[in-house]
């Protein structure tokens, strides 16, 4: 018979509920459309980190359905009861694993390994942090299983212990499971080979007197040739310079000016100064001294030059002549050949007969045979990765499952989510809906479509260099004061806090409450705006002018025409006629308001209030009611298969603002508080307006208007 599931329903869909090991093990036929979640990063969630690598098996940073399924069928076959899968709990009893199959048998005898191992072989349960560590695991055993073998695989062999030693001096070596350095099979045959090309290339040479012409000397004897010829090249071509024009002499060594130059400096014998200079003084036709004469930097060389290769090859003398340093280079050009023919390679760092040693002795089988040894062991080590990945899946699997095939702490509240960081005090509120992201922008390119109003912020913790970056969603309350540059306090799942900068906001309704309000603080805030601006520009009117020189206003001040009453009777008109119209229609909607009854005129206050807000109240639910989780997750690397709905009933436990605590006592006197209205100046401007207003509608205002342009005149 088919599976039968239960479903709950929560931000406006139904979500599937997994109590039970059967639940888990039956996801297979649960159509992956009924699933919350189809993909999900393994970075960034408040998540065990290996247990997400576990689970992620093509290792792609993603986990996804077939992989949860894999996991899922995996875990449940190796318990003999696959309930206890669903509870979680964080030790594993080792009378759960299911030993009727190979495989459980052989996890069983690893799970008892690894407690023996670690001191524990009497111990019922293993936990995630037993098996983890599997360096710790392996500490006291050299055969593993994985194929590398240290030098302490050698079981007191000295001979093959050094033979390892030296193989990883020349390409390197690679960590056992034991923590160790050691050698697996691509370097062992990388060794191997290229010490067979060394050692063929070098027997080819090793019987040839024109390749090593001073036998096993003639290496020294070239590496101190070569180190001075490209320097004696140089004095003999410039002594030949000399001999062929005497005035060429003088300019071949160095001039007085600069060995003045020189004498003010510091000096010594790897100066790159003297390194510049001759070898020796050039004369035309000299030999080249090979004690006394020589530049300082270059003496000891040509003194290892005389002793290693002049004084084998030709004999022991003073100097050396131009034939004479032909003579040697002669001698050594069959060795020049010869090197230019060797193998590539990095076996050359140990000595000739020690690679031929290597090469020609039983050390690569002796190896082999231990890797050999280490490979049979093999089966154990996988069933040891496998005791640790039970022990995982063991304790989490149930746990994930509930947060990606369904959403269930989340949208229950009984816990956290995977996804949610932490939660972020700001503005006298604590934000719970917060995520870690990477990339801020390519984040909000996507989030905005959740419709919800999210503040992006950099955290930092003081004393250290560690950074993250967070989006938090704010779902009650309002945005007056959310502004880029605000700063807040961030608590991470570990409880530990970080200062928090907004950087960057996406600005959606947040509450019907908020947008009712919008209307009214647009207009005081156009006001303010406005006044401002006329103050601004009043204030740099009144600095300019009081910053003109006295002279300056007295000659302005005679070029002034005289007082234009007439034209400041048209002004004083002007503003009457303005007065005028806004009375007028005040006056009509006074009077049509004080000619309703009193029942209606509440109603008519709450329609003209709907008349202004209703618009704004009508785009801000429409928006609310689009408030889906899924954008917001998308843009981190999830891939939702939900419209994940967030509700205002909902949105409003997600971000909670300030209240005093039921029960507390509160005192209404403020010694700060703002000063009581001016009731009575505000009463008479109210009366001077009405006056006007009166004399207007009746006539009279035009009238006192005429009579003062009159007398101004």
């Amino acid at each position: 018979m088919a599976h039968r599931w239960r479903f709950f329903r929560a931000g406006g869909f139904d979500q599937v509920r997994l109590d039970t090991g059967a639940d888990l093990t039956s996801l297979a036929e649960l159509d992956p459309k009924l699933w919350v979640s189809l993909s999900c990063p393994t970075r960034g969630l408040e998540f065990d980190g290996h247990t997400l690598e576990l689970l992620d098996l093509d290792h792609d940073g993603r986990v996804r359905v077939p992989e949860v399924l894999a996991a899922v069928k995996w875990a449940g076959g190796l318990l003999k009861n696959p309930d206890e899968l669903a509870r979680g709990p964080a030790e594993l009893p080792l009378e759960s694993i299911n030993a009727a199959t190979d495989e459980g048998k052989q996890v069983l005898a690893s799970a008892r390994q690894i407690l023996k191992n670690l001191g524990r072989p009497q111990a019922t349960t293993i936990t995630p942090a037993d098996t983890v560590d599997t360096v710790k695991i392996f500490a006291k055993t050299v055969f593993n299983g994985d194929g590398i073998i240290p030098a302490e695989s050698a079981e007191g062999d000295e001979k093959t212990a050094a033979a390892l030693k030296d193989i990883m001096a020349c390409v390197g070596s690679v960590k056992d499971m034991s923590g160790l350095d050691g050698v697996d099979q691509p370097r062992l045959d990388q060794f191997f080979k290229e010490a067979q090309a060394f050692v063929a290339w070098w027997n080819k040479g090793s019987g040839d007197a024109s390749v090593l012409p001073l036998k096993d000397a003639t290496g020294p004897a070239w590496a101190a040739y070569d180190a001075v010829k490209a320097k004696v090249d140089d004095y003999f071509a410039r002594c030949g310079l000399a001999q062929m024009d005497g005035r060429a002499a003088a300019a071949m060594n160095v001039p007085d000016e600069e060995y003045k130059a020189i004498t003010v400096k510091e000096l010594s014998a790897g100066s790159a100064l003297l390194l510049a200079l001759p070898l020796a003084k050039v004369e035309a036709g000299k030999s080249l001294p090979l004690a006394d004469g020589l530049n300082p930097a270059w003496a000891a060389k040509v003194r290892a030059l005389r002793e290693q290769c002049v004084k084998p090859l030709l004999g022991d003398r003073a100097t050396l002549s131009e034939a004479d340093w032909a003579q040697v280079g002669e001698k050594l050009a069959g060795h020049h050949a010869w090197l230019a023919t060797k193998p590539a390679g990095s076996v050359e760092k140990l000595a000739a007969a020690r690679i031929k040693e290597l090469v020609e002795g039983p050390f690569k089988g002796t190896i082999e045979g231990l890797m050999a040894k280490d490979k049979a062991l093999e089966p154990e080590a996988k069933a040891i990765t496998s005791v640790d990945k039970l022990a995982h899946y063991y304790r989490d699997l149930s746990n994930f499952a509930n947060n990606y095939v369904a959403f269930r702490d989340f949208y229950t509240r009984q816990g956290k989510a995977s996804f949610q960081a932490g939660t972020l005090y700001l503005d006298g509120r604590s934000c719970e809906l917060c995520l870690k992201i990477d990339d801020v922008g390519k984040h909000s390119a996507v989030a905005g479509a959740s419709m919800m109003y999210l503040a992006y912020c950099e955290c930092s913790r003081k004393g250290s260099t560690e950074k993250m970056n967070i989006v938090a969603a704010f779902t009650a309350g309002d945005s007056d004061y959310l502004t880029v540059g605000r700063n807040g306090v961030f608590y991470d799942r570990k409880g530990q806090d970080w200062d928090a900068t907004i950087t960057k906001v996406l600005d959606q309704p947040i509450s019907v409450r908020q947008a009712f309000w919008s209307p009214y603080k647009r207009l005081a805030k156009f006001i303010s705006d406005q006044i401002d601006k006329f103050a601004g520009e009043k204030d740099k009117a009144a600095h300019e002018t009081l910053t003109t020189t006295a002279a300056n206003v007295a000659k302005e001040a005679e070029k002034k025409d005289a007082f234009d009453v007439a034209k400041f009777a048209g002004v004083f008109a002007a503003i009457g006629l303005a007065l005028g119209a806004i009375g007028t229609a005040g006056a009509a909607l006074i009077t049509g308001f004080v000619s309703l009854k009193a029942w209606q005129m509440p109603l008519a206050v709450v329609g003209a209030m709907l008349l202004i807000s209703g618009p704004s109240m009508l785009l801000a639910a429409m928006k609310l009611r689009r408030r889906t989780l899924g954008p917001l997750l998308d843009g981190s690397g999830w891939a939702i298969n939900a419209r994940a709905a967030i509700n205002i009933p909902f949105g409003g436990s997600l971000t909670q603002e300030a209240a005093l605590p039921a029960g507390s006592e509160r005192s209404f006197t403020d010694p700060y508080a703002q000063k009581k209205t001016p009731w009575g100046f505000y009463l008479f401007v109210l009366l001077l307006l009405g006056g006007s207003l009166f004399l207007y509608i009746s006539g009279d205002l035009q009238t006192l208007v005429a009579w003062v342009k009159d007398h101004l005149r």
